[in-house]
């Protein structure tokens, strides 16, 4: 095995892991609310979640979890994740529960780090595979545009 395979297969490996991780804490957290825990009820209730509102957000958790889980539907799943997550964090930091905070933050980072890692493309860049100096517009193409535009 070369060192490019090696850290190939460490780097899927690696990516695996910081996808499963986030996928299980969100679903087990949709678990929970579903379930009706106690004390999760009453934090979510001091927040402003109960009723409805509470089943439509363990809704919204556990279909974005499985939506990051499965392969094919991960891009959907970490922008929904990321929406999801990013709310969290704001929710938190409006209440003044800045510690409560770090958990999705942390989740966060773990499925945009796992992502990249499994999927390098996730994190596109226009400028990739173009070389510094080159123009993505012919040469022609720039000079024909420029003769027609006098």
């Amino acid at each position: 095995m070369g060192d490019e395979e090696t850290q190939t297969r460490a780097r899927r490996i690696v990516g695996n892991i910081l996808i499963v991780l986030p996928g299980l804490v969100m679903t087990v957290s949709s678990i929970v609310k579903f379930a009706g825990v106690p004390g999760v009820m009453q934090n979510m209730a001091a927040d402003g979640f109960s009723g409805g509102k509470l089943t439509l957000v363990a809704t919204l958790e556990i279909f974005s979890a499985a939506l990051f889980l499965f392969p094919r539907t991960r891009s959907f799943g970490v922008l929904l994740l990321s929406s999801f997550l990013g709310g969290a964090i704001c929710i938190h930091v409006q209440m003044g529960e800045y510690a409560k905070a770090l958990g999705p933050s942390i989740l966060l980072t773990l499925s945009w780090t796992g992502t990249w890692l499994r999927h390098s493309s996730a994190l596109w860049n226009p400028d990739r595979g173009h070389p510094a100096g080159k123009k993505l517009i012919s040469k022609d193409r720039h000079e024909a545009w420029a003769s027609k535009s006098m």
